[in-house]
């Protein structure tokens, strides 16, 4: 099939493009907890099956399609079938709304790495009140990590109802990071086929420096013993099962049409079952190695509030009970405590309130997740390394490659089909193209930059692409193989790759990945159904923590709007089409 289109400068620079792309924050942050939540090592064997069963086909797929058709989401569905075009508007719509709040991640980690180059670290202590006579009241009832992100970061609100001003540095941050990503998508493959070179390989030298140093900390161990510790009782939990392959899905990027968009720029001929197969592989063993990465540097954020706790016992009974220095140790404490309430048994009631309970166990459960984990915990732990500022530069340039890798595939996702059309290349550069998309989403994005910004985020990140891509997949598998037929489908395999796809690919297609598709889509309406009102995270800032509220009626329809755009093309799509069919019928059969 004839298309101008660039293509890339050899199949590497595909491979690495699609890794770049699939490798991002969610293998950092987002597997590492699932694996804390479900079973510890025992989470590897249903991740690794769904790996198998879904990510592997349907990644194959969506490269094929792309590659074969040569155009982007749009362009390549409305080739299978006139009536799927609203499948490929579907997939851009959710680009986009990725692509408005995904970059406020790049903004956070070029605010982070602008304080990394501060001796101390801004977020390593408490600061004082406005008489210096005290640490900041709100800070001395969280953690100094927690006040910075919460206070110094987001300036965040007590709730999504107010919704304060834009913090201008946020905004500049913000503005730098979409003006990275347009000098990186200004000239389409010609330049972004340099740049995945960076993003997709420099997180990997310094998740090796960053293992390096976790397994030399202090603690470490505890946290790799609690990683690789099964608990075999959580595989009967059907949640596990459905949280690897939500994992698995998303990790991919399946359904975003950024696969079709990189695969459509491939020599006809490339082997894109052998990347497909690739791709998939490392991406998964990235999240291990992340996770091994991850869970070292939790066992000693564990270890150090475990030991820090113990020390404040020991010091508060050795003061209270005037005992001798050195007579209280971690070793004897349990006995000791013992000891203490039979002796005196009124003064150490009134003292236990005062008494924490000291559990490593405790401290390694403490599950976060997201921008929790990414500018929370690692913050926390790296403030107690050695060299703090080294460690803290090398993490948040991770950070912003991982991020700008994946922000390259979603633009490729939204600019593929606009450039593919011929009414805007005619009229409009590519450059011009590429910066109108890239201000639209900046100025929309400007919006997760307000007080209440991280509320809204939330609402974009937990509601605008999951029920949605779930749909458009299963919607591509089933058009693939029983609208465009499988048969067919094969043929083209055989014309590309010179060999037809074997049984185990066209089982998956057929029948396995559209049956798991519906189960995880039912798993998550029946989700929504028993949620009821849907409830948010709210800093509270008088007692220090975060509180539940309920979303108020607005949010809630915004919720709705964001699942019914991009679900909605599909039929839309269809009917247009239907319409316009049989209104030229008739006016055919009129003349």
């Amino acid at each position: 099939m004839e298309n101008p289109r660039p293509l890339w400068d050899n199949p590497l620079q595909f491979v690495f493009a699609c890794i770049s792309y699939a490798v991002g924050l969610g293998n950092v942050w987002r597997f590492p907890y699932l694996c804390q939540m479900y079973g510890g090592g025992g989470f590897l064997i249903p991740y690794l099956i769904m790996l198998i069963v879904e990510g592997m086909p349907l990644l194959y797929l969506e490269l094929a399609v792309g590659q074969h058709m040569r155009q982007g989401s749009i362009g390549a569905w409305k080739i299978i079938s006139p009536y799927l075009s609203g499948v490929g508007i579907a997939s851009v719509v959710v680009s986009f709304f990725l692509s408005m709040y995904y970059n406020v991640i790049n903004a956070w980690a070029f605010w982070y790495l602008f304080h990394s180059f501060q001796d101390p670290l801004p977020w390593a202590s408490c600061p004082l009140n406005s008489n210096h006579t005290d640490y900041d009241e709100e800070c001395a009832k969280t953690s100094s990590t927690q006040y910075f992100w919460y206070r110094k970061t987001l300036n965040i609100s007590p709730s999504i109802e107010e919704y304060g001003s834009i913090q201008w540095e946020q905004a500049v941050c913000l503005i730098l990071a979409w003006l990275v990503v347009y000098l990186c998508i200004l000239r389409g493959t010609e330049s972004t086929g340099k740049v995945v070179y960076v993003t997709a390989s420099l997180p990997y030298f310094v998740l090796i420096i960053y293992l390096i140093r976790g397994l030399t900390l202090h603690g470490a161990v505890n946290g790799l013993i609690y990683m690789f510790t099964p608990k075999i009782e959580q595989l009967a939990n059907p949640k596990t099962w459905i949280n690897a392959a939500t994992q698995i899905f998303f990790s991919l990027g399946l359904g975003f049409g950024s696969l079709i968009a990189f695969a459509s720029y491939n020599e006809p001929n490339n082997n894109c079952e052998r990347h497909a197969m690739i791709v998939s592989l490392i991406n998964s063993s990235t999240s291990i190695f992340a996770s091994i990465v991850t869970f070292s540097i939790y066992g000693f954020k564990a270890t150090f509030n475990y030991e820090n706790c113990l020390s404040k016992v020991i010091l508060l009974l050795t003061n209270v009970f005037d005992l001798e220095e050195g007579a209280l140790t971690a070793d004897n404490l349990d006995s000791m405590k013992d000891y203490l309430t039979s002796t005196y048994p009124n003064q150490y009631a009134e003292l236990l309130p005062q008494i924490k309970n000291c559990s490593l166990e405790a401290e390694l459960d403490t599950a976060v997740q997201g921008t929790g984990l990414a500018f929370i915990v690692y913050s926390e732990a790296i403030k107690n390394m050695e060299v703090s500022q080294l460690y803290s530069v090398l993490y948040f340039v991770m950070l912003l490659m991982l991020g700008i890798g994946s922000m390259l595939g979603n633009t490729a996702a939204i600019l593929t089909p606009l450039t593919d059309s011929k009414f805007l290349s005619t009229h409009l550069p590519k450059e011009v193209i590429s910066g109108i998309v890239c201000f639209i989403n900046c100025i929309v994005g400007l919006v997760f930059t307000m007080e209440a910004g991280n509320y809204w985020f939330d609402i974009f990140n937990d509601y605008a692409a999951t029920l949605s891509l779930l749909l458009i997949v299963l919607v591509e598998t089933i058009a693939v193989c029983y609208v465009y037929g499988l048969k067919r489908f094969e043929k083209d395999l055989l014309l590309m790759l010179g060999h037809k796809p074997n049984w185990y690919w066209k089982i998956m297609w057929a029948f396995v990945s559209p049956v798991l598709i519906i189960s995880l889509v039912i798993f998550y309406l029946t989700d929504y159904i028993r949620t009821g009102t849907l409830q948010y995270q709210a800093w509270d800032a008088t007692q220090g923590q975060l509180v539940t509220k309920d979303y108020p009626s607005y949010a809630l329809a915004v919720i709705g709007l964001l699942v019914a755009a991009s679900t909605m093309c599909i039929p839309l799509g269809a009917l247009i089409i239907f319409i316009m069919k049989r209104l030229k019928r008739n006016v055919s059969t009129l003349e």
